[in-house]
């Protein structure tokens, strides 16, 4: 398929479940940043409970990006090895790290301006066509297609 990807729409019926936890393992700083977005982004159709894990995760890699950039302002950029070299701060690699990590959580979560111009709002129309295709699939079709025959053929020519 070419072309854009199609926007996603949040589902009303999702949010019943209501705001999600805040996982007991995540650390203090973590927990600050599941705070300050839960709320916006239940409230925005966007966070579920099926989304749960991957603001955890995101909010994870946001403690870890901060420590270790609390950490690069207290320790010099290069150290030099045993063995004489001079090399980059470990803690340079776990940030950078975090920051492609939170990147990927905040694209799937609409935290960017590009991904949450993906995101749309679903129309009545789309609603009410999106339920009658799962009524379909689940039920089957209206009763009054229940009387027409079905057809079967088998193509023989094939071996």
């Amino acid at each position: 398929m070419r072309g854009r990807k199609p926007k996603p729409t949040t589902s009303p019926k999702l949010r019943e479940g209501g705001l999600p936890r805040c996982p007991d393992h995540l650390d203090r700083v973590a927990r600050n940043e599941w705070r300050r977005l839960a709320r916006p982004l239940f409230d925005a159709g966007i966070l579920t409970i099926a989304d749960r894990a991957a603001l955890a995760a995101y909010c994870q890699a946001y403690s870890q990006w901060v420590d270790a950039v609390e950490k690069l302002r207290e320790t010099p950029k290069l150290i030099k090895t045993p063995s004489g070299h001079v090399q980059q701060s470990p803690l340079i690699g776990i940030a950078n790290k975090q920051l492609e990590l939170m990147g990927r959580y905040m694209a799937e979560l609409g935290l960017t301006p590009s991904a949450r111009s993906r995101i749309a709002p679903p129309d009545e129309t789309e609603r009410a066509e999106s339920a009658m295709t799962i009524t379909r699939v689940i039920i089957g079709p209206p009763d009054d297609f229940a009387d027409e025959p079905i057809e079967v053929t088998r193509d023989d020519t094939r071996h």
